[in-house]
């Protein structure tokens, strides 16, 4: 998958993010993950290469913000400038994701309308307390594309209500990761699974977690590569009907209207991936290569 993190940090505001992963990793670093700042990759999405055409392929989808809240506090001052790439960039697919659904309404563009269609907002429900109250607020969001995930899965979250409202067109699961894990039930996952099916909603079992509980029987799974592979052999996963996103060539393009399909670039590995039903590949930046 392709990560875009305009800005890096993030303070904690609820249940899920008591062991972030962020945190974790920073810490390694010797990083303050609550000192929020702007990264160098902020005008990623607008970058291109020697011919003059766009490093980020049209067609792509790109991960917003997974080390940081797209709606975090800190960022307010940057967002307005984050927006107008997006809007630069109508042939890619933003996915981002925030725990801060109380934020969205008054941090959306002024253009927004009824939501921009290479957007699709996602919000985290790492428990029934988390679910009832952001996935109320993101209905009543207007947005074209709608979705959630439920990560860190800490407990179980009945869906159904807001499922059944034909708003969401997507949800993604996985449990927690590094330093004090809490465990992920097969059951709750199975459960949220379920509930997808029923309205025909595609539903991503990512990881299991490193702390995975099946049949009262407890695993422990550090490495994240079989966390996935594990998650993907589950089954569980399910593919509902397509998001028809709608995108278009930015303005100026001399050689097409229509978004062409991109060229996507997966490694062995990704054939049994759990994240594989969600994911697009990835840039073939070369970066794989030094890990192997």
């Amino acid at each position: 998958m392709i990560i875009w993190n305009p800005w890096h940090g993030c303070h904690k505001l609820s249940e899920g993010c008591e062991h972030c992963y962020m945190y974790f990793l920073d810490r390694k670093r010797g990083v303050d993950t609550s000192k929020v700042f702007r990264t160098e990759n902020f005008d990623m999405p607008l970058r291109r290469s020697r011919n003059g055409k766009y490093k980020i392929q049209s067609g792509m989808q790109l991960f917003v913000g997974l080390s940081t809240d797209f709606f975090v506090e800190e960022a307010d001052a940057w967002r307005n400038e984050a927006w107008n790439i997006i809007r630069q960039r109508p042939d890619v697919v933003f996915r981002l994701l925030t725990k801060r659904a109380n934020r969205i309404a008054d941090c959306l563009p002024p253009d927004w309308g009824d939501g921009y269609e290479n957007v699709l907002l996602q919000v985290t429900t790492e428990n029934q307390k988390r679910a009832d109250e952001r996935l109320s607020i993101l209905l009543d969001v207007p947005a074209k594309h709608k979705g959630f995930m439920a990560a860190p899965l800490i407990g179980p979250v009945n869906a159904l209500p807001y499922l059944a409202s034909g708003q969401i067109e997507e949800v993604l699961c996985g449990g927690e990761n590094y330093d004090g894990a809490r465990p992920c039930h097969y059951e709750w996952v199975k459960q949220l699974g379920d509930q997808c099916r029923q309205h025909n909603v595609t539903f991503n079992f990512i990881e299991t977690g490193t702390v995975f509980v099946k049949d009262n029987k407890v695993y422990r799974i550090a490495e994240k590569q079989t966390q996935s592979h594990q998650a993907y052999l589950s089954g569980l996963s399910f593919r509902g009907r397509e998001i028809d996103y709608k995108l278009h060539m930015p303005a100026g393009s001399l050689f097409c209207d229509s978004v062409p399909k991109p060229v996507l670039h997966f490694r062995e590995q990704c054939q049994t991936c759990g994240s594989r039903l969600t994911c697009n590949g990835c840039s073939h930046c070369g970066a794989c290569k030094k890990v192997d």
